[in-house]
C-alpha cells in the first residue's frame, strides 16, 4: 500500500511540471471517486445512490475544468520561475499568508485548536498554498534538467526545494491534528475547499493563468471547480448517511416472545383490563 502512495505522490508532482495547477488541484477530486469505488467493490461499503451522484459530480466538473484549463506557460529555466515568485503581486500574497499562519499558530491554535476545525484547516491550506507553487517550480526544474538544460546549479532551485520541505512538514504536522481531533468526514471536505480555492488563487496570482484565456472560459471553470465541490461535499456526507443508517438499522430488531408478551400486557393495561401476572410471564407453547 506504501507502494501505491508513493507512486502516487510521485505521479502528482509530475503532473504539476506539466500542466498548470489551477487544473492539476482540482482534479485531485477523481481520488475521492477511486477511493469509494474501491471501498464499495473491495470492501463491500454500500455506496448510496447519492454517494453515486457525487461521482457523477466530480466527473462532470473534472471535465469542465480539463475542457477549459489555460494552456501550461513556457518556462526556460527555473530563474524565470524565482522572477515570478519575486514580483510585487505574489510577494503581498506570500507576506499576508505567512503572517495568517503565524497568527493562527501562535494564537489561535493554542486556544481554538481542540474546538474549531478550521484553525487547523486553515494552516494546512494557506500553508499548502506556498507549496503546491514551489512543487511545480521543483518539478519544472528538474523536467528541464532531465531534458538536458541543468537547472541544478541554480540556487533557486535550492531555495525552492527548502521551502517545499518546510511547507509538508507544517502541513503533515496540522492535517494530523485535525484528523485527529475531527471526524474525517468534516476535515476531508473543508480541506479540499480551502487548499484548492487558495492554490488556484496563488496560481493565478504568481503564474497569470488567467491572463491566457477569455472572461467565458474563466466562468466555465469556477463552474466547474464549484460541480466539483457539490460532488465532494454529498460524497462525505452520504458516508455519514450510511454510517448512521446502517447503526439505526441495528435498533430495529425482530420482537421476541418476551417482549410480545410485555406489550400485550401495556395494551391491555391501558385499556383496564386486569392481566394476572402467572399469564405475563407464561412461556409460550
Amino acid at each position: 500500500m506504501s507502494l501505491f502512495v508513493i507512486v502516487g505522490e510521485v505521479a502528482n508532482f509530475a503532473a504539476y511540471a506539466f500542466a498548470p495547477a489551477i487544473l492539476v488541484t482540482p482534479l485531485g477530486a477523481l481520488s475521492i471517486i477511486i477511493s469509494a469505488v474501491l471501498a464499495h467493490v473491495m470492501l463491500r461499503e454500500k455506496l448510496h445512490i447519492f454517494g453515486i451522484l457525487g461521482c457523477v459530480l466530480c466527473v462532470v466538473g473534472s471535465t469542465t475544468i480539463v475542457l477549459h484549463a489555460p494552456p501550461e506557460r513556457e518556462i526556460e529555466s527555473v530563474t524565470e520561475v524565482w522572477d515570478l515568485a519575486m514580483e510585487p503581486a505574489f510577494m503581498c500574497y506570500a507576506a499576508v499568508v505567512i503572517a495568517i499562519v503565524a497568527i493562527l499558530v501562535y494564537r489561535f491554535v493554542p486556544l481554538y485548536g481542540q474546538t474549531h476545525v478550521m484553525v487547523y484547516i486553515g494552516v494546512c491550506s494557506l500553508v499548502g498554498s506556498i507549496s503546491v507553487m514551489s512543487v511545480k517550480a521543483l518539478g519544472i526544474a528538474l523536467k528541464l534538467t532531465f531534458s538536458g538544460t541543468n537547472q541544478l546549479i541554480y540556487p533557486q532551485t535550492c531555495a525552492f526545494t527548502l521551502v517545499v520541505i518546510s511547507c509538508i512538514l507544517t502541513q503533515m504536522n496540522y492535517l494530523n491534528k485535525a484528523l485527529d481531533t475531527f471526524n474525517t468526514a468534516v476535515v476531508s471536505p473543508i480541506y479540499y475547499t480551502m487548499f484548492t480555492s487558495l492554490t488556484i488563487l496563488a496560481s493565478v496570482i504568481m503564474f497569470k493563468d488567467w491572463d491566457r484565456q477569455n472572461p467565458t472560459q474563466i466562468v466555465t471553470e469556477m463552474c466547474g471547480f464549484v460541480t466539483i465541490l457539490s460532488g465532494t461535499f454529498l460524497l462525505h456526507k452520504t458516508k455519514d448517511m450510511a454510517d448512521g443508517g446502517l447503526s439505526t438499522s441495528s435498533s430495529f430488531r425482530l420482537p421476541t416472545s418476551s417482549s410480545v408478551r410485555f406489550s400485550k400486557q401495556t395494551d391491555n393495561d391501558s385499556e383496564g383490563i386486569p392481566l394476572r401476572s402467572s399469564e405475563s410471564f407464561r412461556s409460550p407453547h
